[in-house]
């Protein structure tokens, strides 16, 4: 847990902040500050950085390697939360960047997979590179490790256009980093209108309300950007009834020890490893009691959801009527 806890609470510090106008024109960071070198998306094309990448643009940059078994595969799935909160506006206003700090493992194949497995529509680059070159980028951008797993787990936002540039985490409030995001828009800024009716459409389904339970805590912040309880297979898979699929030892040290079972050959983790490509189960350093109280919760949500599959189908709309109802007292 204290590792989460670590990148949780990373410091949300400005680089550099020049508002629209006059001061945006000394901004350190543009055409003269990136290197302008050739790299390579995950699709196999051939741009530029500065020229195709960041110039002239709003952009969220964010540093992986596809062989993470730690915070990359959580920190991706966050940034498409918020990808989703803000699809219609990617590839159009707001573009992401992915850069591996492995290029020397990161092939363009590697990166599809590892893409595919969290986001298949526009406006989110994946990109690799001759390890000097990927390596210039990551350290202008303030990532000077040359290490893959002591890079920075935080994202980059800048706006090319006026010279503001920041950092935020990509465990922040998914509200807060979605406004932190239009922000870097001087247009949408200058209106000073919060899109209240916009934010609440584009909120997931699956937005938990945080309760005293523990165990609902944790799978808010690290679980739910890729799984869901009793609605589909996302990132990951469906987590309705797992705790009556699976035995609760295995399920246990599944959540704390992931990389030992798959050193063990798990055939059952194996299955899964197939099965979602590109993605796999982090080690997030967390403890027994926090798995338990995951599992604990997983166990309840799972009897809720039956209980109320089970009803009437006219019940069920009294149910969540009265839900409505109550949630707005």
């Amino acid at each position: 847990m204290k590792r989460w806890l670590a990148a949780v609470a990373a410091i949300i510090a400005i680089l550099l902040f020049s508002p629209g106008g006059p001061e945006a024109k000394s901004s350190r960071w543009g055409k003269d500050y990136f290197p302008n070198v050739d790299v390579v998306t995950q699709n196999g094309e051939r741009v530029r950085f500065y020229d195709d990448l960041i110039k002239d643009r709003i952009v969220l940059i964010s540093f992986i390697f596809t062989s993470c078994t730690d915070l990359c595969p959580l920190t991706t799935a966050r940034i498409a939360q918020v990808v989703d909160r803000l699809r219609d506006e990617i590839g159009k206003n707001i573009f992401v960047l992915s850069i591996t700090v492995d290029p020397e493992n990161d092939t363009p194949e590697k990166l599809k997979t590892f893409a595919d497995a969290f986001y298949s529509g526009p406006g989110w680059t994946f990109i690799t590179g001759k390890p000097e070159d990927i390596r210039a980028i990551n350290s202008k951008l303030g990532n000077k490790s040359d290490v893959a797993t002591q890079h920075r787990n935080e994202i980059v936002l800048g706006n090319d256009k006026t010279g503001e540039w920041t950092r935020n985490s990509p465990f922040a409030d998914l509200e807060n980093l979605e406004l932190a995001i239009r922000d870097m828009d001087p247009d949408w800024r200058d209106s000073r209108h919060v899109p209240q009716d916009a934010l609440a459409a584009n909120h997931d389904p699956q937005d938990l309300t945080i309760g005293r339970e523990p165990g609902q805590v944790l799978f808010k912040k690290i679980c739910a950007p890729c799984h869901t309880v009793g609605v589909t297979d996302h990132i990951g898979p469906d987590l309705l009834g797992v705790t009556d699929r699976r035995d609760r030892l295995w399920l246990s040290e599944m959540i704390m020890h992931p990389a030992r079972l798959r050193a063990k050959k798990d055939p059952t983790l194996a299955e899964l490893d197939a099965k979602y490509k590109g993605v796999r189960m982090p080690n997030l350093g967390l403890s027994a009691s926090d798995a338990s109280d995951l599992i604990s919760y997983l166990a309840t949500r799972t009897a809720q959801i039956n209980e109320l599959r089970a009803q009437p189908e006219e019940q069920h709309l009294h149910t969540a009527q009265g839900g409505a109802h109550h949630e707005h007292k």
